[in-house]
């Protein structure tokens, strides 16, 4: 897991600068509408939204913003209906990914997630052709250097954590997806600091990659989350630490 998780906390990073270009927003945006759509208003009714305005408050968006992206979810104000769709394939050197999207036109989106694979060495398959390989969890992840393993794992197993691990340089604290907020909260409580708390899908096994295969799937990830209607995208790699940090410095 170490390469696949090191990779949540780049991307993690590159939220604080993709916020002041407005992309990030752009995403959230879209995830407070379609959650406020599906599951109503009220953040305390609607656990998906609430996670979205969470995210939004992380990034600094303003509460004007959050506040019209609901109502445009609940039909309060006029607003783009977009769906959400999950895409399935391949990268270089067989490297399993998913793709979430959401999009107002599905099949100009398809088309252009079609070619970023096909870019980059990979291509689409079929519904469900990866989708096994992955398990939705919550996932913290937390500098080893700044947290002690036995208080953090005391901490975490109590606010109902199902493991936690060492990775690397990283505590990954896994929780159930409906854990993730009271475990990260009751961790936040103890003043420890956290790189990043997400729902995100898990692989159940990796795929270890080096040299040019390794820089050709970083690129594929990097494209596809820069796509404008691309939420999310997983993927299996397993890439060791310090080849990630040179790629990606």
């Amino acid at each position: 897991m170490s390469g696949h998780s090191k990779w949540h906390g780049i991307k993690h990073k590159k939220a604080k600068v993709d916020a002041q270009k407005g992309r990030i927003f752009t995403k959230i945006i879209r995830e407070i509408t379609v959650a406020a759509r599906q599951g109503g208003g009220d953040p305390e009714g609607n656990p998906r939204l609430r996670t979205a305005i969470l995210a939004a408050r992380a990034v600094n968006m303003p509460q004007e913003n959050i506040q019209r992206a609901i109502k445009k979810g609940t039909g309060e104000l006029p607003g783009v209906a977009y769906e959400e769709y999950i895409y399935e394939g391949y990268g270089p050197g067989g490297v399993a990914v998913m793709v979430e999207v959401m999009t107002d036109n599905k099949n100009r989106t398809a088309s252009e997630i079609r070619r970023i694979f096909f870019k980059n060495g990979g291509g689409l398959g079929e519904s469900g052709c990866v989708g096994w390989m992955f398990e939705k969890k919550g996932l913290i992840q937390i500098d080893a250097k700044k947290a002690d393993e036995e208080k953090l794992f005391s901490i975490a197993l109590e606010a109902g954590a199902e493991d936690m691990r060492l990775s690397e340089s990283t505590f990954e604290v896994i929780t159930a997806p409906k854990d993730l907020e009271k475990v990260k909260e009751a961790i936040a409580k103890t003043g420890i600091e956290m790189i990043s708390a997400e729902v995100t899908m898990l692989p159940h096994t990796t795929n270890r990659l080096e040299g040019k295969v390794a820089q050709q799937v970083l690129h594929l990830m990097e494209e596809l989350e820069d796509h404008d209607d691309v939420q999310r995208a997983y993927a299996n790699f397993d890439i060791p630490e310090e080849i990630m940090a040179a790629m990606t410095a």
